[in-house]
């Protein structure tokens, strides 16, 4: 897919109209908000950005997720997004050309995550931070353009069996609230 048919798909009118919120339902739990980069690097295949979070955090360590973390008092989702990439990758702030923002999700650890699309233009270089990413890696948007790529799990967890997505990748289990947003992405970008 082009980055011109990519950008018309994303900022199309209503082009996620279709979607709700994900996740847990509101007021199930307290929320803080949050806010995740949703990086699409236009290489010649264009790709997402992902990273694969430290092992030794306190909270979803060796994750994957999309750079990102909590909202400051009186910072935008978008402000959020930038800064927390920067931050835990190195990307500069003003490289992303976002497009704006696709329908909030709900974790079970207490977050509403609000995911901000952005564009990048190969030819950055990263510098993962040690203490909070292990690595930044890329999942080819051809795996998001395939309906049969994404799979379902269960799991217990507090007591309650919960589904969710995950998405196949060579060296990366790729699930939660990461793979929930890729699911919504992906069915924007099929049209």
């Amino acid at each position: 897919m082009q980055a011109s048919e990519i950008e018309r798909r994303l900022t199309a009118p209503g082009a996620f109209d279709m979607l709700k919120a994900t996740g847990l339902e509101f007021g199930e739990i307290p929320t803080q908000p949050a806010a995740v980069l949703v990086p699409i690097v236009l290489h010649h295949e264009p790709a997402i950005l992902l990273t694969a979070r430290a092992q030794h955090l306190r909270r979803h360590a060796g994750q994957v997720a999309f750079p990102g973390g909590r909202l400051e008092p009186g910072e935008s989702p978008e402000e959020a997004a930038l800064r927390e990439t920067e931050e835990e990758i190195g990307l500069p702030r003003d490289w992303p050309r976002i497009l704006g923002r696709m329908p909030q999700h709900l974790t079970g650890t207490g977050y509403a995550v609000t995911p901000v699309l952005g564009l990048i233009t190969p030819g950055f270089t990263l510098a993962p931070d040690a203490n909070e990413v292990e690595e930044a890696f890329e999942l080819p948007l051809a795996v998001l353009l395939d309906p049969e790529a994404p799979r379902r799990e269960a799991r217990e967890w507090k007591g309650r069996l919960r589904e969710y997505w995950v998405w196949p990748h060579e060296r990366h289990y790729i699930w939660g609230a990461t793979a929930s947003i890729l699911v919504n992405l992906a069915r924007v970008l099929r049209g």
